[in-house]
Order: C-alpha cells, then structure tokens, then sequence
C-alpha cells in the first residue's frame, strides 16, 4: 500500500474513531496508537492540551515511549514554537535546531501540528520520528486532516 492509500484508509479509521463510542481520552488514545503504528516512520506520537492562561502545554495521551516533557511553555522546544506561531512545525533534523527539547536520543526528526477549535488553539498533535527528514507535504496535508477530524473531541 502506497502513502496516499494509507493515509486515506487512516483518516477514515480515525473518523470512525471519533465518531464511535467512548471518551474523549479513549478516542485520542487509540488515535495516537494507530498512528504510531500504522506509519512506519512515526515512533511517538502524542496530543498536547493548551493551557492558555498559563501558556504551556500539558500532555494527553500518547503512544510511545514515556517522556519527562509533561508540561511545555509556549516558545519552548518544537512544541512550544508551533504553540506560539499557532503553525505547522517541521523539523527534519532536531540536531541542528538550537531551541529543542529532547524527549528521546533515538529522535531524529519532529511534526507538530496545532489543532483550533471554533477559532481557538486548543492542543496539538505531536509526532516524533527516529529518521532523519522523514516528513513529506504529504505527512503535513494529512496530519493536518487528522487535526480538523479530532478537534471534534479535544
């Protein structure tokens, strides 16, 4: 199965999952998973809760290994940039970044996509490959379908 394939039958598992019965934890769970598992250079991925008050961000659910970044402020590492700018972030080489928060040795490269709610900035999703510039337009225009599909339930 081709990347456009994947991705095509992977937006409607996660709408079906969004659809389906369950809380909003369970839903973003089981999304995080198949993500992880499904796409081969996808190693962590994981939703992020904006907490606008107090500019950080505080980590849901997420499939992957466990990380010490429990709480981001704004501006701080990949995630907090995409936060601040309110943009898609791609890092195709998290070595050569200077404002990097490292959850992983094994990291290679890193996508962070925010995810609004009626207009407003309310998580994001974060993904975490242990390849180097793995991401493609492709990965963006799909990862950023998946956001529009689970803002439903974030």
């Amino acid at each position: 199965m081709n990347k456009k394939e994947l991705f095509k039958n992977l937006l409607e598992k996660i709408k079906s999952i969004v659809e389906g019965k369950g809380g909003r934890e369970e839903k973003l769970q089981r999304i995080c998973q198949i993500l992880k598992e499904k796409v081969p250079h996808y190693d962590w991925v994981g939703i992020y809760f904006a907490d606008a008050e107090r500019k950080e961000l505080l980590l849901g659910p997420f499939a992957g290994e466990e990380t010490e970044h429990m709480r981001i402020k704004f501006g701080q590492g990949i995630c907090g940039q995409a936060a601040e700018k309110l943009s898609t972030f791609i890092v195709q080489d998290v070595s050569k970044e200077t404002n990097y928060l490292a959850c992983s040795p094994f990291v290679k490269s890193e996508i962070v996509v925010p995810i609004f709610k009626d207009g407003n900035f309310v998580a994001e999703l974060d993904i975490d490959s242990h390849k180097l510039s793995p991401f493609s337009e492709e990965d963006k225009d799909f990862l950023e379908k998946v956001c529009e599909i689970i803002s439903e339930v974030v």
